[in-house]
């Protein structure tokens, strides 16, 4: 038997050819002659030989698919079944290319099976021919679609129009419903569907444990059915006698609700469940111009298309949440019934679905996550790049391939980090500057840009920090001046100058040096944690006005790092800290994720436990308080001694990981 093929290479097509060699048949298949490699590797995945799969060059845009007088001459009178299966299964594709594939794709296909002389020809439609009609639409009904506005919806419907007009060889139709992956394997191929709404669990799952109940929603019932039933459905009705003419509709008699569908694979991804999902019916109350007029407000659609950006989410799906249509199949049931060839339920194979998905089809897979992918050739400020956390970045940063500016008050160590970070192969920039000077600070930036026209990255690390008691600082009030000079004056002043350009060029990521102590509120720390705060403020400020110019913010609660600005404090050397090396390993996480915020489990904890019990969080830092000690004199200076730690303040100090005392 001999079967011609549109669209064999697609997802549908790769299995349906599969089948079609079991039947010991040979399959004639049309490609485009520089898509031919694609049929090479699947004859190795079919097992077939090019006389089981031959290859037909043409195209679907082209009239009668472009087939050459030669293929003509050699195919004609002997195609059993013709299958049309090539269009653009795309929600997102534009009008203009749904029509040409679609519709003119399927002209193309009809005339071609008519100059060929095939005996059948069979159309893979799609449920989407019926529109969203509100009722239940039945496998003999064409004419009464509705709603065909959505340029999807409308060139299925006229794709398969053409063939029930046009058509001069017996055909039959086929109206799959949302079709995703294998059921055994869960293989696919592109994001489609359900597929969508993965993102959106796979976030909701990193955020919240699974056991906690979320709100959703209920929406309508969608018609999901996996590759593997439509494939063997189509092959045994297409070798049925008696059929032409006829409409068969392979999808799920008792389809689930997207909330339905939304809970089983969130189950399967491990993800909390909507234990309460909302009806849009609830709000019928509310006149329709209504709803449209709060949809259509500036605010609610940007607010919108931003969400759905963030989630890979075409606005064009929005539509099909509360979908209306039911599909009766008794037609499709007459033909599979004891055959075994039935839809099994979404709950026995969601979690195969997931877990390919997960790892193969994840836009997160095919992102750049290395440092040297985010940072490779771009140009990035170091401040305070000499020693610590700046120095452990800078290293980083040089083995990634970045362009480092850095900055520093001490000119001859600035220029020994330079030379050692340009023997690792590093382009290093160094400049001399104190960022607590601000006319210092204005000629560096007027400097950088003049050398490199713009940044990409600004890393806010240079600071000052002061560990003394209020107690102790009733006459040292230029403590909180000098502070906040270089920890928020001295970042914002970098940040006023090299925003200009990075909204110009529409690219730019800034990251912030703040400390633990913002989200613990530290005792001792006063100075510094108040002026870290400062910047958390300002740049969450400057956030809300520049997310749509993708220039963005992300700042870094750092806890307590075994740096040289901590050495002062003999304390320190008895109590856990990170190295300068992990420090910037959250550095270099900053660059490549560009989260919003950046902080331990502890400084997280702290924070909630000061907004929800506040009085307890207090308690907690007073404890320490009182339990560790004051600076003591350097030294040599009067009333100098050793530092002696107890077991308790280690103890103290190891529970609390991370945080200033």
């Amino acid at each position: 038997m001999n079967y011609f093929l549109t669209g064999a290479t697609g997802f549908i097509g790769r299995f349906l050819v599969e089948k079609l060699l079991a039947r010991g048949g040979t399959v004639h298949v049309l490609v485009r002659e520089e898509s031919i490699f694609k049929l090479d590797k699947l004859r190795e995945r079919w097992g077939a030989t090019e006389d089981q799969v031959k290859v037909v060059v043409g195209d679907i845009t082209k009239p009668e698919l472009g087939l050459s007088a030669k293929d003509v001459k050699a195919l004609k009178g002997k195609i059993d079944h013709f299958f049309h299966l090539a269009a653009v299964y795309d929600m997102g594709a534009d009008e203009e290319a749904q029509a040409f594939a679609n519709v003119e794709g399927t002209r193309n296909a009809v005339n071609a099976a008519a100059v060929l002389e095939a005996k059948r020809f069979h159309h893979v439609s799609s449920i989407a021919a019926a529109g969203l009609f509100r009722g239940t639409f039945r496998e003999d009904m064409f004419e009464e679609a509705e709603k065909l506005d959505h340029p999807y919806l409308k060139t299925k419907h006229e794709s398969e129009k053409v063939v029930r007009q046009e058509c001069r060889v017996p055909f039959r139709i086929y109206r799959p419903g949302m079709v995703i992956g294998h059921s055994k394997t869960g293989e696919m191929d592109k994001i489609d569907g359900p597929y969508y709404f993965f993102k959106l669990i796979q976030k909701i799952r990193r955020t919240i444990p699974q056991w906690v109940p979320t709100v959703g929603i209920e929406g309508g019932r969608l018609n999901v059915v996996p590759v593997d039933f439509v494939v063997n459905a189509m092959d045994h009705i297409a070798h049925l006698d008696g059929e032409d003419g006829n409409c068969f509709h392979l999808v799920d008699s008792d389809p689930y609700k997207v909330g339905e569908i939304l809970n089983i694979f969130a189950e399967a991804g491990h993800a909390p469940r909507m234990a309460m999902r909302i009806d849009s019916r609830m709000f019928g109350f509310i006149p329709p111009f209504i709803r449209q007029s709060v949809k259509n407000l500036p605010p609610v659609k940007r607010l919108t298309s931003a969400v759905l950006d963030d989630m890979g989410i075409p606005a064009s799906v929005l539509s099909f949440i509360n979908y209306p249509t039911r599909f009766d199949a008794r037609e499709t049931e007459r033909v599979l019934k004891d055959t075994g060839i039935e839809v099994p339920r979404l709950e026995t194979y969601a979690p195969t679905i997931w877990d390919y998905w997960e790892r193969n089809l994840d836009p997160d897979l095919f992102k750049d996550r290395t440092l040297r992918g985010s940072v490779e050739g771009r140009v990035v400020v170091i401040t305070g790049a000499t020693s610590g956390i700046g120095l452990a970045t800078a290293e980083k940063l040089a083995d990634a391939g970045a362009i480092l500016v850095i900055g520093a008050r001490k000119k001859e160590r600035l220029h020994e980090v330079a030379a050692k970070l340009s023997s690792r192969g590093a382009r290093v920039y160094p400049y001399q500057c104190d960022f607590s000077d601000m006319e210092d600070a204005d000629r560096f930036i007027e400097q950088v840009l003049k050398d490199h026209g713009h940044v990409d990255f600004l890393i806010n690390n240079a600071g000052r920090s002061i560990r003394r008691s209020l107690n102790l600082s009733f006459d040292r009030f230029h403590d909180f001046e000098r502070t906040m000079q270089l920890n928020y004056f001295g970042s914002v002043r970098l940040i006023m100058g090299f925003a200009p350009s990075m909204l110009e060029r529409r690219r730019g990521h800034v990251v912030n040096i703040s400390s633990i102590g913002v989200l613990t509120n530290a005792p001792r720390f006063s100075a510094y944690v108040a002026s870290k705060s400062a910047l958390d403020a300002f740049s969450r400020c400057a956030a809300a006005e520049w997310s749509d110019q993708n220039v963005t913010f992300t700042t870094i609660n750092m806890p307590l790092v075994k740096t040289p600005m901590i050495a002062p404090t003999k304390i320190y050397d008895q109590v856990p800290t990170l190295s300068p090396d992990e420090a910037a390993d959250m550095v270099a996480d900053a660059i490549i994720y560009r989260p919003k915020r950046i902080a331990t489990r502890l400084g997280t904890f702290a924070q909630v436990l000061h907004a929800v019990a506040p009085k307890m969080g207090e308690i907690i830092m007073n404890t320490g308080y009182k339990m560790f000690p004051d600076a003591t004199p350097k030294a040599g200076e009067t009333g100098a001694r050793k530092t002696k730690v107890s077991s308790e303040q280690v103890a103290f100090a190891a529970i609390m990981r991370g945080i200033h005392w």
